[in-house]
């Protein structure tokens, strides 16, 4: 009986081992990435596209999915994803136009809704209220910005605001031009870079009012005369904006306390030494709020990386190649894993991994052509 017993016991001790050793098979959740984007067209066959990839498989592809829209170099869609909203960079008597549409997102297909003028030149970039009752453009040629109510899809304009000033390089600075319009984080406000004027302009954003619109307490922060203000993005916490420098090639760091902005840092987006013509483009956030990235077109054709520290500051991490020409724009996937640079000059989109730690990027082989790419709005 004892040797049956000490045969039992045993026996379980041998089960109870294999059974701890052996884990649950994880389930590897497939990687799919998907974007609208945004370009300049040279025919009718151009237009919005959409841009998909997966690093898994290795996998990479870009389409149009409205033909005959022309230079529609900023796209953005509501949360929901069922509207998608899209400027006509171009001129004429009421300025250049901007476009809504119904989005299927089963199909992805865009079927057009509204065209409103812009009420200014080359509008160039969008923004949405936090409630996404109203959408604003910023026209860089027009220097102003234009706000517009919407209904079901339909655009209804309410208010174009126009900006004076020059600053002090002849030819690009002779008047206002305005770059983004971008709100702050708690909906309030609506900070508006104005690469003509040399300054950040402060607006109080009052949806109820009939002008919705007015200038703050602080109605604008002037920046080092030549800087040129470009795109700028307010850190999750609201509390730091990161703004391009465009023409000196820069990153400014300002601070942002209940509608007040000072200026506290800015750094170059070139090595020393660096010789060359310089164009600096965008500027976004990682989705955790640690690291700040920022292009650089010209001949440096790069992306600077910086680490940003507990009072906003930034620090320099590295310079990494596109891998093209003329990186007008680039974005980060939602999860943090990626960031994809639209390059311009030379038609390529290319991906690169981002290491989540360190902010560092390495480029990898998914790579796909595109006609003058320049701008990501991120799908879910």
């Amino acid at each position: 009986m004892k040797k049956i017993r000490l045969s039992l016991i045993l026996l379980m001790a041998l089960l109870m081992t294999n059974s701890c050793d052996e884990t649950p098979s994880e389930v590897k959740m497939e990687r799919k990435y998907e974007f609208l984007l945004g370009a300049y067209t040279d025919s009718e066959k151009e237009g919005i596209g959409f841009l998909n990839f997966n690093p898994d498989e290795n996998i990479i592809a870009a389409k149009v999915i409205a033909p005959d829209v022309k230079n529609p170099s900023f796209v953005i869609s509501n949360r929901a994803q069922t509207l998608v909203f899209s400027v006509e960079e171009s001129g004429g008597a009421n300025g250049g136009k901007v476009k809504s549409f119904k989005f299927d997102r089963q199909n992805n297909s865009l079927e057009l809704l509204d065209t409103k003028d812009s009420f200014g030149g080359s509008p160039c970039y969008l923004a949405l209220d936090p409630k996404e009752e109203f959408l604003v453009v910023a026209n860089y040629s027009g220097g102003n910005f234009s706000a517009y109510k919407i209904n079901n899809g339909m655009l209804e304009h309410v208010q174009t605001v126009n900006h004076e000033g020059q600053s002090v390089v002849s030819g690009r600075q002779d008047k206002p031009h305005v770059h983004s319009v971008v709100f702050h984080p708690d909906g309030e406000q609506l900070l508006v870079g104005d690469l003509g004027a040399d300054k950040i302009f402060i607006y109080d954003f009052n949806p109820t009012y009939g002008v919705p619109f007015n200038p703050a307490s602080q109605p604008y922060i002037e920046v080092n005369p030549g800087s040129g203000p470009r795109h700028l993005a307010v850190h999750p916490d609201g509390k730091t904006v990161y703004l391009i420098h465009e023409m000196s090639a820069e990153l400014g760091v300002y601070s942002y306390d209940d509608g007040k902005m000072a200026k506290k840092q800015a750094l170059p987006l070139t090595g020393e030494g660096f010789i060359g013509n310089v164009g600096a483009a965008e500027v976004r956030i990682s989705p955790d709020g640690k690291f700040v990235y920022a292009s650089n077109r010209g001949d440096a054709n790069d992306i600077s990386v910086f680490a940003i520290e507990s009072d906003g500051t930034v620090t320099f991490v590295e310079r990494v190649a596109t891998g093209g020409e003329t990186p007008r724009n680039f974005t980060i996937t939602k999860d943090g894993e990626y960031l994809v640079a639209a390059n311009q000059g030379s038609g390529n989109i290319v991906v690169f991994e981002r290491d989540q730690k360190t902010g560092k990027l390495s480029k990898t082989t998914l790579e796909v052509s595109f006609n003058k790419p320049v701008y990501f709005f991120g799908l879910n």
